[in-house]
């Protein structure tokens, strides 16, 4: 019976393996036999999913955040993840890998110019002057939408609980699949069915997650070369990525208690010590009356802004704002729970919801004020002007302008490009280890499956960037494309979280 379980196991990693290798293989060479042609195909596809499943996207961010939320809240949330009295990782630990695993899928590239850009170009939520001091609450509330509660709630809440029970009580594979196991038993983890779940949710990372990988590629050539003169090309960013690779390889190795923690901790110690150098140097009073009053309007208008469609804003605004963060963040979902999953081992319900949905997004906001808040300042006051790379989404070019004003000028631009690169190492390594983990079925992958799936997602930005940078964009339309079937495999944690947590309450209880 073990070895009949063994074999089918073995043959859903090949199809999983051969379904992902060859989404990598078909896209690469699509894009190398004809670039436009894929980019069109491809924008056409992101244009449909975010007209037609963009309202669908947000209905099922918000259900899933007051549900968990509830769930949290209940009695039901005293029950423990897996079979540890006491947690397996340190507070502080733990919350680092958690935090810093989702920022760096963008958040750090978004922290400054997505705020001045909601400044210069008003959201449909507001009527206030583009550019008026009356902007910058609904800019910053804007940008609280897009990566605040609803974006981390999605990420290790509702599907964080069903794989731990399914996992750690029940013995089944910490696999994607695993989400569908509540509703279809056991025809969910076995076959080519669940093998295509699995696949599914693995090509939604690697859209997901080589994106951030090739533009930190050439945020920190373009930042090299302002700041030091290197001169900004390909090789300086195949450098680059090589440099990246190896890191976030060398972590993934060396396995989830030592790499990981380690580079988490460093992000968290580097961006405390930034935050510390603009609250005291920086326009600190600007900043906590833009961040009370951005906060404010989040809370005040968070349904307006969460249910918002394209009768009220729109259709392209909609398509690269909230349903595209949307979409990302769902893609993201089975991979970065089956991560939650793994790493929350002796917590309760209650800790880890609380911890993903709402210490983690709140950390988020204050992020984005800081840098985002003061990108605002200094633009208000005409230290520079950000209207025309914002105006073309070159959110590179905002990062480093940003930087360099802040306190410390180019020391600080240095820090915060540093900051950026161990932030999108932290998300190749947790992601290699948790695809490599859906590979397996377990806690424990092989090292050499881990380096594998790091060395793959590098390669890919390499051949993308080689390409143009541009091919990396339409790889992060496909995001959304992908995230609808994804979309429709976390569905059911809708009902099976509560109920899951009801079971594992009243059995440990």
């Amino acid at each position: 019976m073990e070895n009949k379980a063994s074999k089918t196991q073995s043959v859903g990693d090949v199809v999983v393996l051969g379904l992902t290798m060859g989404f990598i293989v078909l896209f690469l060479g699509l894009s190398l036999w004809n670039i436009e042609l894929t980019a069109t195909t491809i924008e056409q596809g992101f244009a449909w999913t975010a007209k037609y499943f963009g309202s669908f996207f947000q209905v099922l961010l918000i259900l899933t955040f007051f549900i968990a939320i509830g769930t949290a809240l209940s009695r039901y949330g005293k029950a423990r993840i897996g079979a540890r009295s006491t947690p397996e990782i340190s507070t502080f630990r733990w919350l680092s890998m958690i935090l810093c695993t989702l920022l760096a899928g963008g958040g750090v590239f978004f922290a400054a110019g997505e705020p001045v850009y909601h400044f210069l170009v008003t959201p449909p939520v507001t009527s206030a002057e583009a550019a008026s001091s009356g902007a910058i609450a609904p800019a910053l509330a804007q940008s609280f939408m897009h990566w605040g509660f609803l974006a981390w709630a999605v990420l290790g809440s509702l599907s964080a609980i069903v794989l731990s029970y399914s996992h750690y009580v029940k013995g089944k594979p910490l696999q994607p699949r695993t989400l569908l196991y509540p509703v279809f038993g056991e025809r969910a983890l076995k076959g080519v069915f669940g093998s295509i779940i699995d696949a599914c949710c693995v090509i939604a990372v690697v859209a997901g997650t080589v994106g951030p990988i090739g533009f930190l590629a050439t945020q920190v050539s373009f930042g090299l070369s302002e700041l030091f003169g290197a001169t900004d090309g390909f090789a300086l960013q195949l450098i680059i990525l090589l440099c990246l690779a190896a890191i976030y390889m060398i972590s993934a190795l060396t396995g989830l208690h030592k790499g990981i923690q380690f580079l988490s901790r460093m992000n968290v110690f580097l961006a405390i010590a930034i935050a510390v150098v603009i609250v005291i140097f920086g326009p600190t009073l600007f900043l906590a009356n833009s961040y009370l009053q951005g906060m404010g309007q989040y809370i005040g208008s968070f349904f307006e802004m969460a249910t918002m469609t394209t009768n009220t804003a729109p259709d392209w605004w909609m398509k690269w704002w909230t349903v595209f963060f949307f979409a990302w963040f769902i893609g993201y979902t089975p991979l970065m729970a089956v991560f939650v999953a793994r790493i929350s081992q002796g917590r309760t319900i209650r800790q880890m919801v609380v911890a993903v949905a709402v210490i983690a997004p709140i950390a988020t906001t204050v992020w984005f004020t800081l840098l985002g808040g003061s990108g605002i300042f200094y633009q208000m006051q005409g230290v520079f002007d950000l209207t025309e790379p914002l105006t073309n989404f070159r959110f590179d070019v905002a990062t480093l302008t940003v930087a360099q004003a802040l306190p410390g000028g180019k020391i600080m631009a240095a820090a915060i490009l540093l900051l950026t690169t161990i932030f999108v190492a932290t998300t190749g390594d947790s992601m290699s280890y948790s695809i490599a983990m859906v590979g397996a079925g377990h806690d424990e992958p092989q090292p050499w499956i881990r380096v594998f799936w790091g060395g793959a997602m590098a390669a890919m930005a390499a051949v993308l960037l080689y390409m143009g940078a541009g091919q990396i964009s339409v790889l992060q339309q496909f995001i959304v494309i992908t995230a609808l079937p994804v979309s429709l495999v976390i569905l059911p944690t809708l009902w099976t979280g509560p109920r899951t947590a009801k079971a594992m309450y009243e059995e440990q209880s």
